[in-house]
């Protein structure tokens, strides 16, 4: 059985005092579920407060939403894989649509962001997922497994089950447009297919993936419902305590 995972995804949100503040709540009430892994994603200035806060908490961490390309060098802004191993993260986001669509980054930069997260110990929350005119021509199959492909399937075979996968419908998120239950299951099945085609059978069953369009207490529990979900990046419900825990809460298995 493959553990759930919730990611919240805080963007370029939050005060250091609100970030602080979140993170304590979040993280004295998700011990309630056994069942759920937690990684906050938070923006890098409050990332080693963050671990040093919550260290002690079992399936609690502290992510970064990107990182570079590089090790070090003139880049100006960035931030490496090298430098957030060094502070005790263990998981990064790599590919979230908005990294693609707002900062044109494409495949072949993400596979040497990846390459890098895994030289140096991180773990890869890699996303991928199409726009609205990909998904309305038919297209959305080839364009996440070209996403995959070019950005994620370079990796070793012994490594692909440690990553996680995120599913992104660009279309679904904030545009008050949801995807259907059956529609998120299907694209979740047809990854996990190409992971098996890929590598092998064992590997596809042990990856965690992810649904990252627009989860909130209204959808969680029916998107987590769907076999091949494995748990949510969630966005703006991230910001709301009693909304993320209740999101939290919907992974519970019913016995």
């Amino acid at each position: 059985m493959r553990k759930k995972i919730v990611v919240a995804n805080w963007k370029m949100n939050l005060t250091y005092a609100e970030a602080m503040s979140l993170a304590d709540v979040i993280a004295d009430s998700e011990g309630s579920n056994e069942y759920c892994s937690v990684i906050i994603a938070a923006p890098f200035i409050y990332i080693h407060d963050l671990i040093n806060r919550t260290r002690s908490q079992a399936d609690f961490f502290i992510a970064a939403q990107n990182c570079y390309s590089e090790d070090k060098g003139a880049f100006t802004g960035e931030i490496s894989a090298s430098m957030l191993a060094s502070i005790g993260v263990e998981h990064v986001i790599i590919g979230h649509s908005e990294r693609r669509t707002i900062f044109n980054e494409n495949n072949a930069l993400l596979a040497k962001k990846i390459n890098k997260a895994i030289e140096h110990g991180l773990i890869p929350i890699y996303c991928c997922g199409e726009d609205l005119v990909q998904r309305k021509s038919g297209r959305h199959f080839a364009t996440v497994e070209n996403q995959l492909s070019e950005g994620l399937f370079h990796i070793d075979r012994t490594i692909i089950s440690e990553c996680i996968i995120a599913y992104e419908p660009v279309w679904a998120i904030g545009t008050g447009v949801n995807a259907l239950a059956s529609e998120i299951q299907e694209m979740h099945s047809f990854i996990r297919q190409k992971i098996k085609d890929k590598f092998d059978e064992d590997s596809a069953e042990k990856i965690p993936i992810l649904y990252g369009g627009s989860v909130s207490i209204k959808n969680a529990k029916e998107i987590f419902n769907c076999r091949d979900v494995d748990g949510g990046l969630v966005g703006g419900a991230s910001l709301k305590s009693d909304d993320f825990l209740s999101i939290i809460k919907s992974l519970q298995p019913v016995f």
